[in-house]
Parts: structure tokens; sequence; C-alpha cells
């Protein structure tokens, strides 16, 4: 039960500095005298990070072991994060973009997985609602430090230093690692998997693969643009000010960890596709929402509730990967399924937000309806073509 309290802790901290940036941008770009668009060139270098990471963690969690990475993923993070926060230029931040995003995406690959081969799958809702606790933690604690008269520099040193912190955590918990390390490592030896025998890309050859693929492009492409403009959305178009914007933001992530705490009890009842149409719909209600001529109160509302659709699509659509494929892809599909959805998020925020910097960020509900309804299409036929397959 501790050691799984650990792994927990640990993706507290990959939530802690995911919301940092778009929650802070709106005071650092004008302290560094830069387009609010430039966001989006730190967002795309972190998430090329990640799916580097990713694609390679199975490989270098095979060689060193899930403890090991871990340790040294989590310290990658700290530094980035101090590194943050003395930065004297924009050029600096994405510098420390760099070992924020490897160090980022070798955590979230390696403990999903771990999470995945050792624990029951109520687990795997649960593991991504304490990354939503971190990513709620971090807007409030960074809106409570500047209404404390402190800059945005402290809110990333503060991250920084729960972070180290962490980090001699898992150093003192290695030994408990070695004894799951070891068996997978030799069963890993005697059959390399599917990566490396037919090449990273391999899955895509399977039944239904490029519709996975898509879906979880565009649930992040969705998370990532509410996480990176959802601040500047609310300045800009509700006139709501910066510094209570980073705090209220805080309320989309009480919507995904809400959701997926209710997801974890709820998963025992009802199946992973029923859990997604209703996330979906979700999504969808609270999209409208925003883009109705109504109160600030009712926008809030409505980070609240497409944070309860995004919920449980996540960890559902990971948790399916070997109904949807077999156990003997499931491995090489998540990885892949993980490394696109690492895509979503390096390309797509960035785009929209050149986009919403030089039209109008009153463009943003539009651009989240249409990438909603593209969600809904591709997880029905996704479910659809898995039940043909069962069928056979």
């Amino acid at each position: 039960m501790i050691f799984l309290a650990l792994i927990y802790l640990a993706f507290i901290s990959l939530g802690l500095p995911d919301s940092l940036l778009g929650s802070l941008w709106p005071m650092m770009n004008i302290d560094f005298g830069v387009p609010v668009g430039n966001a989006g060139f730190i967002s795309m270098i972190i998430s090329a990070g990640t799916i580097i990471s990713s694609l390679f963690s199975h490989r270098m969690i095979q060689r060193f072991g899930t403890g090991r990475v871990t340790v040294v993923s989590v310290a990658m993070t700290a530094v980035a994060l101090l590194g943050f926060s003395l930065s004297p230029s924009y050029l600096w931040l994405l510098a420390c973009a760099v070992p924020l995003g490897l160090g980022a995406g070798a955590v979230d690959s390696g403990l999903n997985e771990f999470v995945a081969e050792h624990y029951e799958a109520k687990h795997m809702n649960w593991l991504h609602c304490f990354w939503g606790v971190g990513a709620m933690l971090g807007p409030i604690l960074v809106s409570t430090l500047i209404q404390w008269g402190h800059t945005w520099k402290s809110g990333y040193s503060s991250i920084s230093i729960i972070q180290f912190a962490l980090v001699a955590l898992l150093l003192f918990s290695l030994p408990m690692w070695k004894k799951y390390d070891s068996p997978s490592n030799e069963h890993a030896k005697a059959a390399p998997d599917a990566n490396e025998k037919h090449g990273l890309f391999a899955p895509l050859r399977t039944k239904g693969a490029p519709v996975a693929m898509l879906t979880f492009f565009l649930y992040t492409t969705i998370e990532a643009t509410m996480i990176l403009w959802g601040a500047s959305y609310l300045v800009k178009i509700k006139n709501i000010l910066p510094e209570n914007a980073a705090g209220w933001v805080s309320l989309f992530f009480f919507g995904i960890t809400a959701g997926r705490m209710l997801s974890g009890f709820i998963s025992i009842k009802l199946s992973n596709e029923t859990l997604i149409r209703i996330g979906t719909i979700l999504i969808l209600v609270g999209i409208i929402l925003m883009l109705l001529p109504l109160s600030s109160f009712i926008t809030l509302c409505a980070f609240v509730i497409i944070g309860l659709g995004l919920a449980p699509i996540y960890p559902s659509m990971l948790h399916q990967t070997p109904i949807y494929f077999g156990k003997q892809n499931a491995q090489a599909t998540m990885g892949l399924q993980m490394a696109f959805a690492y895509t979503g998020t390096t390309i797509m925020p960035p785009l929209f937000g050149q986009l919403f910097s030089h039209a109008s960020f009153s463009l943003m509900p539009f651009v989240l309806l249409a990438c909603s309804v593209i969600l809904i299409i591709s997880t029905l036929r996704l479910a659809s073509i898995a039940k043909k397959k069962s069928d056979v």
C-alpha cells in the first residue's frame, strides 16, 4: 500500500508543472515582452520531449528498471522547473523546456505501463486522478503566491522544491522496485517486444489502430488547449483579472480530478466504452455552454463540465488497449497511442494559439467544438470495429 501511494505521489508531481505555463503565461509574456502566442513554442518543445521519451521509455526501463528511470526523470523535471524560475529571457525558457518534456514523458509512459501490468483496472483511473490533483494544485499554489505579492517565478521555484523532495523519497524506495523489475527484465530478454521486432510503428497495421491513434490525438488536443489557453481565454474574453484566472483554471483540473476518482468506482459497474461515451457527451455540453453569451459563472461551470467529460476517456482508452488489439500487441500499441497523444499536445495548441492571438480568443470554443465532434465519431467507430472483430 505504501508503494502504491508513492506511485500516486509521482503522478501528482507529473501534474503539478503541466498547468503552470498556461496559468502563468498572461504574466510571463508581459515580463519577457513576447507575443501571447509564443507560449505555444514552449509547449511544443515540452511535448516533443515527451514524444521521444515515451517511444523509447520501455527500452530504458528494460535496461535500468522502472524505479531508476522514474528517479532520474523526476530529477530532470525538478531541475527544469528550477531553470524556469531563474530564467532571464524567453530563450532560456525554451532551453529548460527540453529536460522538462523528456522527464515528464518517461515518468508518464513508465508508470502507466507499470500500473497496467501490476494493478487492477480501477487504479488506472485513480492514477490519472492523482495527475489531476497535481494539475489542480499547481494553479492554486501559484495564484496564492502571486496574491501574497510574489512573482510568477516563485511559483516555478516552489514546484521545483516539491519535485526535489519527491526525488529524495523515490531514491529511498529503489529497493521496493527491484522485485518488480527483475522478472520483467528477464521476460523482456527472453521475448523481445513488438517494437524491437517490427519497428515502432508496426501497431498501425492492426485494424482499428489508426482510429485509436486519432482518438488519443483529439483527446489531448482538447485537454492541452484548455490547459494552455484557458486562462488567456478568461482574461481576454471574460475580462477576468490574470491573477484570478490562474486560480479559476484550477476548476477545470478539479473536474478532471473528481471525474477520475468517480470513474474508478463507476468502472466496477460500467464498461470502459460506456464511460467514454458519457465523457464525450459531457465535453460537448461544456463547450456549448462556453459558446453561449452567459455570465462568467456559467463559463466556470463549463470548465468543470469539460474536465468531468475528459476525465474517464484517457484511462479508459488505455485500459481498452489489450481488449481492442490483443494482449500480445498491447504494449507496443500503448506506447504508440501515447506518442500520438503527445503529438496532439505538441502540434495543435501552439497552432491554435497563433490563430487566437492573431484573430480572437472568441474562436476557442468553436475550435474545441469541432474537435469534440470528431472525437465522438472516432470513439464510436473504434467501438464498432472492435465489436465486429469479436463477432467474427
